[in-house]
């Protein structure tokens, strides 16, 4: 059975993105509180927003405190009891709750994402993603995590995350080989920025050990994918910076929700994909000296995971990997 330390689906889903998915949160937040707002009784003062809503609380030091997802969580269910159709508010739900450990409930609020948008394949790809989370350390992909992945490539059938699953299904029936061949395909295709190409790379060296097949020559044959300089984030995450950059407030709270990883890290550091998201959330809003600081707890707290917590760190040009 294929187990991955590092799933590429989770480095796509979060540090793929970088900020920028941070950035989607925060303007949600922001909007959910406006509205609360602008919708409260004159009469009766509004209800405290979540950190992510507003201005971060200060925390010790005078820095922002770090924002209150289980709050985030309690104003988009409660926006989503009086707009139950709306798409976005159930996507933001379903991160929400897989970001801190709940994917079976990060599974239902994506069912309901894909019954509002069913010819959305990141949606899908997403459902299928928690339902496999949700199975536990070392789970099989259940059958509904698989049909999610194929309705996720009938729409879309250049979906990374459903093709590195859909393939992650054929090793687990035996097919080793159709396994290797099809993430070899994902690999050439990834976009040269992608940081899940290299815990890619090393499923694909891992697993064609244990089928006896030989892929030295196709690996040789991909391009090379130099190392990023050491800020740099990902193409898709450079407009999201971008703003980031322009906007005090809300570099203070996205500052505040990668401290939040970190001190979920320092509590619970058995999470290496996870460890990969700080590392270039530290990059992005370059602190470098975090960044490295991080790869050393990483590494300390997952010597298993070791070689691929250094060959991504490498790949960011975090300092000392």
């Amino acid at each position: 059975m294929t187990r991955l330390s590092m799933p590429p689906t989770r480095i796509a889903l979060f540090a793929a993105a970088g900020l920028a998915l941070v950035a989607v949160a925060v303007g949600a937040g922001r909007q959910a509180g406006d509205r609360d707002a602008a919708e409260a009784p004159a009469a009766s003062p509004a209800p405290a927003a979540p950190a992510t809503a507003a201005a971060p609380a200060a925390g010790a030091g005078g820095q922002p405190a770090a924002p209150d997802l289980p709050s985030l969580i309690t104003r988009l269910e409660a926006r989503l009891r009086e707009e139950p159709d709306r798409v976005e508010g159930w996507t933001m739900l379903g991160w929400a709750f897989f970001e801190t450990g709940r994917p079976a409930e990060a599974a239902t609020a994506y069912r309901r994402a894909v019954r509002l948008a069913p010819d959305r394949a990141d949606l899908w790809s997403a459902l299928g993603e928690a339902l496999v989370i949700a199975g536990g350390p070392g789970a099989r992909v259940p059958a509904d995590a698989a049909a999610a992945f194929r309705a996720a490539l009938a729409r879309d059938p250049r979906d990374a995350r459903a093709r590195y699953f859909a393939a992650v299904v054929k090793d687990q029936a035996g097919d080793t080989k159709g396994a290797v061949v099809d993430w070899l395909a994902l690999l050439a295709e990834a976009p040269a920025d992608a940081p899940w190409a290299a815990e890619l790379e090393a499923t694909i060296r891992r697993r064609a050990a244990a089928g006896g097949i030989d892929v030295a020559a196709k690996l040789a044959a991909l391009p090379r994918r130099p190392a990023p300089p050491a800020a740099a984030a990902p193409m898709a995450a450079q407009p999201a910076a971008a703003a980031i950059a322009a906007d005090p407030a809300q570099q203070a709270m996205i500052r505040g929700m990668v401290d939040g990883l970190a001190a979920r890290l320092a509590a619970d550091p058995r999470q290496p994909e996870r460890w990969v998201m700080l590392m270039r959330s530290r990059m992005q809003l370059g602190e470098a000296k975090e960044a490295a600081t991080a790869l050393s707890s990483a590494v300390a707290a997952n010597p298993g995971a070791a070689a691929d917590l250094k060959r991504a760190a490498r790949e960011m040009g975090v300092p000392g990997a």
